[in-house]
């Protein structure tokens, strides 16, 4: 009987070459994003946030009365009006009293509470790691009572300390946890190595590792002094006298039930934007290296 082979099974086709492409010209990436779909949605965003910004600079330096979109003429009426007959010049004074001596505290409990954290264990560390985190979730309006009593306790009512000491007491919770994780970003080997070549561990503190938190202590201080600059509660409840209290209470004090001064009201907000402004403009760089740092457990 004669059987039939089958038939060979054809070959299969070789994969198709490349497209031959131009010497040097490179393909473009698949994940690579056209210009104009950033810069289109950050410009939006840009002319929303500058809009307000426009519109109080608008007021504070046009003509009272005038309803012109152009601040044109100008008049510096109303920094005039808020800095001398409303006492911001007063104001602007005691916020910066209160906004340096909270940074001042606020770094140096922090760095010794955080130092504190980094280098020595305890049976109660976790604990008051949690404390310190959970404290962040209380308002700050349910301390306004027991502090009040506190101070009344120690006649430190109407008295800027007592707007200093709860600005610093509010501000140490997160100013320690940062502090904390940025010293343990620090190898101790160098602190050991000090020691070997006879420094104490407070010298070998101030010369080795206290350089390396620069970044670190101009975030906690900024944000500290930020904040004390800009809050308005602990002011209002522990200061009495007119020429104790800080700027955010004296922007309150220019409306009234029955009006409201538009352009002083536009002027004193410049004046109490500015410094932050100016503050941050410098410090940028430091800023985001600290808040970075000291975010990454170590």
């Amino acid at each position: 009987m004669i059987t039939k082979e089958a038939p060979a099974a054809a070959p299969a086709p070789a994969p198709a070459a490349p497209a031959p492409t131009r010497p040097g010209k490179k393909r473009p990436a698949w994940d690579e994003v056209p210009r104009w779909q950033i810069y289109l949605p950050l410009g939006i965003y840009l002319v929303f946030t500058l809009i307000p910004f426009y519109w109080i600079l608008l007021f504070a330096v046009r003509p009272a009365g005038s309803t012109s979109l152009v601040p044109w003429p100008m008049t510096t009426e109303h920094f005039e009006k808020v800095w001398t007959d409303r006492g911001f010049g007063t104001y602007f004074t005691n916020s910066v009293y209160v906004g340096l001596a909270t940074l001042v505290m606020t770094t140096l409990v922090a760095l010794a509470g955080g130092y504190a954290l980094a280098r020595f264990d305890f049976k109660v560390k976790r604990v008051f790691m949690l404390a310190l985190l959970c404290s962040q979730f209380v308002p700050g309006a349910l301390l306004l009572v027991p502090l009040f009593e506190i101070f009344a306790g120690l006649q430190m009512i109407n008295s800027l300390g007592s707007v200093i000491i709860a600005e610093t007491v509010f501000q140490l919770p997160l100013s320690i946890i940062l502090i904390s994780n940025f010293i343990k970003n620090v190898p101790y080997s160098l602190e050991e190595a000090a020691w070997v070549d006879g420094c104490g561990r407070f010298r070998a503190f101030r010369i080795v590792v206290l350089p390396l938190l620069r970044p670190g202590l101009i975030a906690v201080g900024s944000f500290a002094f930020v904040h004390s600059w800009n809050h308005f509660l602990f002011a209002l409840m522990f200061l009495n006298n007119q020429h104790k209290q800080t700027i955010p209470v004296g922007l309150n004090s220019l409306m009234s039930a029955d009006s409201v001064d538009l352009g002083a009201l536009a002027a004193g907000g410049i004046v109490a934007a500015v410094p932050v402004v100016i503050v941050f403009a410098f410090i940028q760089k430091w800023l985001i290296t600290g808040f970075s740092a000291g975010a990454v457990k170590g």
